[in-house]
């Protein structure tokens, strides 16, 4: 049965929402006087002057991440995937949202005039910050290895199984370079972690684009 159109419209929130979120830091970040893409977080954009063009870009990304979750629960077929890995990506949404919420703390040279290094001591804000962004850079590869699981369990979906699989693979992977590299201070740290953004979390338009193009099959069988 092909979903209905309030279940397209929330896969289609799924499409967007990564893209947007992508697009905003990339293009602030790249125009951010004293911001160093290469090695500031994308986190840091929630600083300074302009820094409710990020915070916004968190809550919206969230917002529509959990509306992609929502069209997931809609669009799966029954099965434990159907309940695990729309939960997963809502977590992910709800996370986005209190990461704009809770915004870090000043630090390493930003906001420009801000001292080298970390402060000596963390905001509650900013732990909260840290908290919810393990769940943000976490949950997206467990919803995919979860997918990979179903899919492989059907011969037709294997290639699909594949890319989920290496998909979260990679994504815990890069999650755990970035971390080192942030708590090394490595000058390339925020490469890194934007390198685990795009690789990590592209997944879930190109899933949001197949249940819409795909829809009969999606709906009915392949989810």
């Amino acid at each position: 049965m092909e979903p209905d159109r309030v279940t397209k419209l929330l896969l289609a929130a799924g499409v967007v929402g990564t893209p947007l979120f992508v697009v905003v830091f990339l293009v602030d970040g790249a125009t951010r006087p004293g911001y160093d893409p290469t090695y500031h977080p994308v986190s840091a954009l929630s600083l300074g002057e302009r820094g409710w063009l990020q915070i916004t870009n968190f809550v919206v990304a969230g917002l529509l991440a959990l509306g992609f979750a929502a069209g997931l629960r809609r669009a799966l077929q029954p099965g434990p995937a159907a309940w695990w890995t729309p939960s997963l990506v809502a977590a992910y949404g709800l996370a986005l949202v209190l990461s704009g919420v809770f915004v870090m703390d000043p630090m390493r040279g930003y906001p420009p005039g801000t001292p080298p290094g970390e402060p000596a001591g963390l905001s509650w804000h900013h732990q909260l910050h840290d908290l919810v962004g393990v769940a943000v850079f976490v949950a997206v590869p467990l919803a995919c290895l979860g997918l990979a699981r179903r899919f492989a369990a059907r011969p037709a979906q294997r290639g699909w199984a594949g890319y989920c699989l290496a998909t979260g693979i990679a994504g815990l992977a890069l999650f755990g370079w970035f971390g080192a590299a942030w708590e090394m201070d490595h000058e390339l740290a925020g490469l890194i972690q934007r390198l685990t953004i795009v690789a990590g979390w592209s997944w879930l338009p190109v899933v949001a684009l197949r249940l819409l193009m795909r829809a009969p099959r999606a709906a009915g069988g392949s989810g």
